[in-house]
């Protein structure tokens, strides 16, 4: 049997669990007869109308929270686009016969997204257990036992519900602080001159859209000259983040008056002593002169940079390399080193969350880089950086942060 002759229609109706179908506004799809059996309802009274409508909570019970429990969930899952699983719920249920009756029944609830073309939920599977007998066990002491029993599980349930969604509205409010602080220190420049140039920022997975990784570009004083730069300080979120401004903004003020990018980490490592949180945090800063068509470079444990020459030639800018920024207690001159290039000429900076993985050898990541940017090399910084993530990053996004600026020479 090919799958163009499953009827999964009929599949959907035969599957042994509760199971209905939503759609985005919480309007009954379809529901399964094993649904329809268990919830007492038939079909018309529950396709095409809105859940809460068909299943309210109980009016006499002033502590019911099943309705807003699972209405959280599922607008998890249409924010998220992720299975939600519930905690034990009581819900209980009126008798579709006898208006004002209502049974107390507990449910084991788990909804997932169907997603659409567009990448977002088109619908809602709603899958529920009912578990009310093996709460509701009786006769004698056991009996009796339960009931405690289902007392306490059934309080435990109600907190944890409360809890998570505690949690939830905090880490809500923290990625808001989290995306301001982003827009604050990171740079918005495309354009340097009439060279193009283009960035990327991409968080780590479960990140709160902020992360150690930085970039930046700064207008040098004298000449046709730029000084471009990446940084990574060790872990995510708002602690990380608050460190790498810090450093971020040391560096570009200290490229505007340095005589080279050496010196320019002197001063950002005698700063990092200084900063909690910097421990380990590795920089890379280059200076082009665009009249003289020379780039100058040094690195404080950080990954190359590349320069992608007119010819296709990949050069790994790997001659002038130190330890981290705090890697030496007292201030040690770093090292610095020259190349030139044509007009044409791609130069590119990232960190290791773009070529480093787990059980591989860096060097397979930068050799996969530097194919990666020779193969594209024609295309528009735009497209380049584009091009360069989709291919070097995992599809389900990576387990670093990155950072990468792309500029056209």
């Amino acid at each position: 049997m090919n799958q163009a002759e499953i009827d999964y229609a009929a599949v959907f109706q035969c599957l042994p669990g509760m199971v209905a179908l939503l759609t985005p506004d919480l309007v009954y799809a379809d529901a399964n007869e094993e649904f329809l059996r268990n919830a007492g309802r038939t079909r018309e009274q529950v396709v095409g109308r809105y859940l809460f409508d068909v299943f309210p909570d109980n009016p006499n019970d002033d502590g019911a929270t099943g309705m807003r429990n699972l209405a959280a969930s599922l607008q998890r899952v249409l924010d998220t686009r992720e299975r939600d699983t519930m905690a034990l719920q009581r819900y209980d249920v009126e008798d579709p016969d006898q208006s004002g009756q209502w049974e107390e029944r507990y449910w084991s609830p788990v909804n997932a997204p169907v997603l659409g073309p567009d990448g977002k939920a088109a619908l809602l599977v709603h899958r529920v257990e009912e578990v009310t007998e093996l709460i509701k066990a009786r006769g004698g002491p056991s009996g009796t036992r339960a009931r405690v029993l289902e007392a306490e599980l059934y309080t435990r349930a109600r907190e944890l519900q409360e809890l998570n969604e505690r949690l939830r509205q905090a880490h809500a409010r923290e990625r808001e602080v989290a995306l301001a602080l982003q827009e604050a220190m990171l740079p918005a420049h495309r354009q340097v001159g009439h060279h193009a140039a283009a960035v990327r920022y991409r968080p780590a997975i479960g990140a709160l859209n902020v992360c150690g990784d930085w970039y930046d570009l700064v207008d040098l004083v004298g000449g046709n000259r730029i000084g471009v730069a990446v940084g990574d300080v060790v872990g995510h979120g708002l602690a990380a983040a608050g460190v790498m401004g810090q450093l971020r903004s040391a560096l570009s003020a200290a490229s505007r008056v340095a005589v080279g990018p050496a010196e320019a980490l002197n001063v950002l490592g005698r700063y990092a002593h200084v900063v909690d949180g910097a421990e380990s945090a590795t920089a890379v800063t280059t200076f082009i002169d665009f009249d003289a068509h020379t780039i100058t470079y040094s690195s404080a444990g950080h990954p190359p940079p590349v320069l992608v020459h007119a010819d296709g030639r990949v050069e790994f800018l790997d001659q002038a390399t130190d330890p981290p920024l705090d890697a030496r207690p007292d201030p040690f001159p770093r090292p610095e080193a020259r190349t030139t290039y044509d007009d044409g000429a791609t130069l590119v900076l990232y960190t290791d969350g773009l070529v480093e993985r787990r059980r591989e050898d860096i060097d397979t990541g930068l050799a996969r880089l530097a194919d990666s940017l020779r193969e594209h090399r024609e295309e528009d910084p735009e497209r380049l950086a584009d091009s360069v993530l989709l291919e070097l990053l995992p599809p389900g996004g990576a387990t670093d942060d990155t950072a990468l600026v792309i500029v056209r020479l």
